[in-house]
């Protein structure tokens, strides 16, 4: 049977719950303010790692062991808002340099595949066989090739952006947009879409600027970095989120060699290594330590970085020192 749906509280309610379940309220005014603006639901993915676990065996047979209501002992209120502070600053500081690394490969892109054809991102002929050629028996692209399912994706961008004078007038004046005004209307996953349907010598091109062994290493490298970005723009929890999208493992180095591809750290890694490329000379590192410095203590010792995926001395590795 399906079990009946959880009902309405009113934020006294919610809090009074969270103070029976457990967790320490110092602050009542401070915490009620919180569930005010930021919302039960939301604030409840960071204090999930402050519940007790219960270690006995699952009636249904799973071996991960259950969530209970009851927060462990020493867990406040206070340290959940902290911790959903530091999440928010790292998604900040994720944004701040994925929007560069989105505005540099626009650039390479369109400028590559602008010199073969100024309608390229159009002209099937600009990119491989699977993606121009293959049509597709299942998924979303069923009967399309998944060049077709990118144009699609493409005209409704560029009907909502139909106002934006830029459109309008290389419209009204000239009909189809060139590469390099079209790519202004393509988010992040349009652009690394359909940087994988590229032809591999033109994908290896740009791939090797930024120290990517091949093109296809670097296409699930935006494919990840995509999911990072989606995250962060949707205000969803990233500090401990189990990456859905996984980019191929490096081994360049024994830092690589020891990062966890389930875990966020390994794309703030990927994220620096573009930096160092298109912005060598910026403070995001140094931001990016700050913020790792800010990581709350907690009474509970229910949440560590190493959540995070951040591996012990990884300020003197060369990829992030400043030396």
């Amino acid at each position: 049977m399906t079990p009946a749906p959880k009902p309405w509280k009113s934020f006294e309610e919610q809090l009074d719950l969270l103070h029976e379940r457990g967790l320490l309220i110092d602050q009542p005014e401070a915490a009620m303010s919180y569930l005010e603006r930021l919302g039960y639901y939301r604030l409840s993915g960071y204090w999930y790692p402050f519940r007790q676990l219960d270690d006995a065996p699952q009636e249904d047979g799973a071996t991960v062991p259950k969530r209970l209501d009851a927060f462990i002992s020493n867990s406040h209120f206070e340290e959940v808002v902290k911790l959903y502070v530091f999440d928010k600053k790292l998604r900040l500081l994720a944004l701040d340099a994925l929007e560069r690394i989105e505005m540099a490969l626009r650039v390479d892109i369109a400028h590559l595949l602008g010199e073969q054809d100024i309608h390229a991102h159009e002209n099937p002929d600009c990119f491989h066989g699977r993606f121009s050629k293959q049509i597709k028996r299942r998924g979303p692209a069923t009967g399309k090739t998944e060049h077709q399912a990118w144009l699609e994706k493409y005209r409704s961008h560029l009907k909502r952006a139909r106002r934006e004078p830029f459109v309008a007038h290389y419209q009204s004046k000239y009909g189809l947009l060139p590469v390099w005004v079209a790519i202004e209307v393509w988010d992040f996953g349009m652009m690394s879409r359909l940087y994988a349907g590229m032809k591999w010598p033109d994908q290896d091109r740009i791939a090797a600027k930024y120290g990517a062994a091949d093109g296809r290493i670097f296409a699930s490298w935006l494919r990840s970095l995509n999911f990072i970005r989606n995250v962060s723009a949707h205000h969803s929890r990233l500090w401990n989120i189990n990456v859905l999208e996984r980019s191929n493992l490096l081994f360049d180095d024994e830092y690589w060699q020891a990062l966890n591809n389930a875990r966020p750290f390994f794309y703030f890694c990927l994220i620096q290594k573009l930096m160092r490329v298109i912005c060598p000379n910026s403070t995001w590192a140094e931001r990016f330590e700050g913020v790792t410095g800010e990581f709350p203590a907690t009474g509970s010792g229910a949440v560590k970085l190493a959540d995070f995926g951040l591996l012990e001395g990884w300020q003197e590795w060369d990829l992030w020192s400043q030396k």
